[in-house]
């Protein structure tokens, strides 16, 4: 996609995040690709912090093999994600998802004129606030006996009065039911432990388990994101910490992660069409 009249590649406006633009006196750095700035377009009380790309790197048949490419990608995401998260420093922030673009900056304001409502109120609602993830991770295996054992000793004294053949398979019944009552378990804790993560924050959203392992091999449950405030923060990191350790030993173990830009709490934000 070129620009007949100087033969050049097109560019667009690549859109990093959308702030206060009252707490951006300036904006300064380097976009993606380390050769072009960062800009900042001005609409009403609003920044978008932008910079221009070729437009050909993220639209066309070569484009949607360049974002398969780690190599190319991931540097690009990595300096997308630290310019959202300095503007965070000085704002509150309405990240845009990577490679969100524009094809002017009169396309841009048509778009920011469209949602200014929907973007003013969401960074109302951010305010102070930070994303924080919680991953759940699980040693099933360690968990189960630890229900088992518990199952067991319940039943050690009506087991004691068994044949050592009717005690077998008594057993083994309490063993194969152990699997079930581990689900059940975590089904009852999940929703106790989001609940009592909630005190300290003012959202919450489940997302999609990934199927990374976490520490010491345990594979992932749980995928939380909550909308903390900086000043409940210490409490949220406490409240997780007494988890671990009343869990740890059954196998359970929640990790802690940010604090991020709140992209799990963002709007979707449709396209305006050009005319």
């Amino acid at each position: 996609m070129n620009d007949p009249a100087v033969g050049t590649p097109a560019r667009g406006f690549y859109l990093f995040c959308l702030a206060r633009s009252r707490l951006l006196s300036s904006i300064a750095g380097e976009g993606l690709d380390g050769r072009t700035p960062l800009l900042s377009q001005r609409f009403l009380d609003i920044a978008a912090v932008v910079t221009l790309v070729s437009v050909d790197d993220f639209c066309g048949p070569e484009a949607e093999s360049r974002m398969q490419d780690l190599s190319w990608i991931g540097p690009r995401a990595c300096r997308h994600e630290e310019v959202v998260e300095g503007v965070m420093g000085l704002s509150p922030v309405l990240p845009a998802p990577f490679g969100t673009l524009f094809s002017s900056a009169a396309s841009l304001e048509k778009w920011l004129g469209e949602h200014y409502g929907a973007v003013t109120e969401f960074l109302d609602q951010v305010g102070d606030k930070q994303e924080w993830a919680v991953k759940g991770f699980l040693d099933r295996a360690r968990a189960r006996d630890a229900i088992l054992s518990t199952l067991l000793a319940n039943e050690s004294e009506s087991l004691a009065s068994l044949s050592p053949g009717n005690r077998y398979l008594q057993e083994q019944r309490i063993r194969s039911g152990a699997e079930k009552e581990l689900n059940g378990w975590l089904k009852e804790l999940s929703r106790g432990i989001a609940n009592d993560l909630q005190k300290n924050s003012s959202d919450f959203r489940e997302r999609r388990v990934l199927s990374n392992k976490g520490p010491d091999g345990r594979g992932m449950i749980w995928n939380w994101a909550f909308l903390v405030p900086r000043g409940e923060a210490a409490e949220f990191r406490l409240r997780i910490e007494r988890v671990n350790a009343e869990y740890g030993p059954r196998g359970l173990v929640l990790e802690l992660d940010g604090p991020w830009p709140p992209y799990s709490f963002s709007p979707f934000l449709e396209a305006v069409p050009e005319t």
